[in-house]
């Protein structure tokens, strides 16, 4: 029997195994018109129809549960608190899962934690071809982040490693031999307290993972700033609602505001981002194309998003190193290539042209650039979790973890 039919039967019987007790709901298709409500239940059938190497990881009560991929990277495409009934919280994108065809430049699949590798831009970018001009038409994304399949290397109900080989050459022609391996953890409460430092009462459901994500070198020359490093960057894509607001405390030095980027795609209109006191407040309502970022120097092991549509808060834990080089992804040969950001946010929204990919937002994270000698590995860790029930309740622990007011962002 070949690796891939193996693989294939091990994910069927996987699937088998966490849904002999469910009700099946309507199958869906490509075709087929997405509630605006959609169920986890729902998008779990969708994917099962539509992708192989999709499987779940699922808490010992059945009502926790996230869905893998290894089509997609080892991609955490979405999660629920609340068994198959429950709200589906990442974004996915229907038609092109569905489809028959493959983007050329880059396929925007959904998923609420992906891997991507950095830079996007500059002399060290593994996005774009020496001498190319830092555009659109010229922007490539890496086939190895956007439409390889990963190894699956092992997984039981709450765990899963995937792994993967690969050659890059960046912009000024290094090249990069490495190996990736991804592991995601299902959280109980407990661990997930534990994460937050905090009591999650009991009228208040949540589902929790954490991913652990390894680079190596594996070829024969170690990885020197002089020639370009990478980063580890997981990247969220959630679904957003009329009244979602991400919020990210900061560190209040002096200029914080200097160390906020918030012009990637030109100016945003003060009424959705404001930065007052320590902490910024980005409008997530996929209606307007914007970005933030925030430097290491400012930026805290914390972002979260608060939808105030459905009481969902959405909490992302990643490491942050103040003193540490991060790779810098803007499209441009750059004077600073490792003055990155660590903290990223984006707003879906309509191009000039009246097209859009989703509606969706992202809340990102980047590990700082790996000077890896031949043979070391760099490793970065991130938690996510959603948190949903009691508004009091959620709003206790937003004043606690965000230093926050629900009801005065609400207003």
């Amino acid at each position: 029997m070949n690796a891939r039919k193996y693989f294939t039967l091990i994910i069927a019987a996987c699937f088998l195994a966490v849904a002999c007790n469910t009700t099946p709901e309507k199958k869906a298709t490509a075709k087929d018109s997405i509630p605006v409500n959609h169920t986890y239940g729902y998008d779990k059938n969708f994917l099962k129809e539509n992708i192989i190497g999709a499987f779940e990881l699922v808490s010992e009560d059945s009502v926790s549960r996230v869905l893998l991929s290894a089509d997609y990277q080892g991609r955490v495409i979405t999660s629920t608190a609340d068994g198959d009934s429950g709200t589906s919280f990442g974004w996915l994108n229907y038609s092109l899962i569905g489809g028959d065809q493959k983007k050329k430049q880059f396929n925007p699949f959904g998923g609420e934690e992906r891997l991507w590798l950095g830079p996007e831009g500059g002399q060290y970018s593994i996005f774009f071809k020496g001498g190319d001009s830092f555009n659109i038409n010229h922007w490539q994304v890496p086939a190895l982040i956007d439409t390889v399949t990963f190894n699956l290397d092992q997984f039981s109900r709450s765990s899963a490693t995937f792994t993967k080989k690969a050659q890059l050459t960046n912009y000024s022609g290094n090249v990069f031999n490495i190996n990736i391996e991804r592991t995601i953890n299902l959280l109980n409460k407990k661990d997930v307290a534990g994460k937050l430092q905090t009591t999650i009462p009991p009228n208040i459901k949540m589902v929790g993972y954490e991913t652990v994500n390894k680079l190596t070198n594996i070829g024969n020359t170690d990885w020197t700033k002089g020639k370009g490093l990478l980063s580890i960057w997981l990247l969220g894509m959630f679904t957003p609602s009329p009244k979602t607001v991400v919020i990210i405390p900061f560190t209040p030095v002096t200029n914080a505001r200097s160390f906020i980027t918030d012009n990637y795609f030109g100016s945003i209109p003060a009424e959705r981002l404001q930065v007052k006191d320590s902490v910024l407040y980005f409008t997530c309502d996929g209606k307007f194309r914007s970005k933030i970022g925030l430097s290491p120097t400012i930026a805290k092991p914390i972002a979260a998003g608060f939808d105030f549509e459905k009481n969902v808060l959405t909490i992302v834990i990643p490491q942050v190193h103040k003193d540490a080089p991060y790779v810098n992804s803007k499209w441009e040969l750059q004077k600073e290539p490792y003055k990155g950001d660590v903290i990223n946010s984006y707003n879906d929204g309509p191009l000039a042209d009246g097209t859009q990919m989703g509606p969706f937002f992202e809340i990102e994270s980047s590990s700082p650039a790996m000077e890896l000698k031949k043979g070391e590995t760099g490793e970065y860790r991130q938690t996510t979790c959603h948190l949903t029930g009691d508004y009091n309740s959620l709003k206790q622990i937003a004043q606690q973890l965000l230093g926050v007011n629900l009801d005065d962002i609400k207003k």
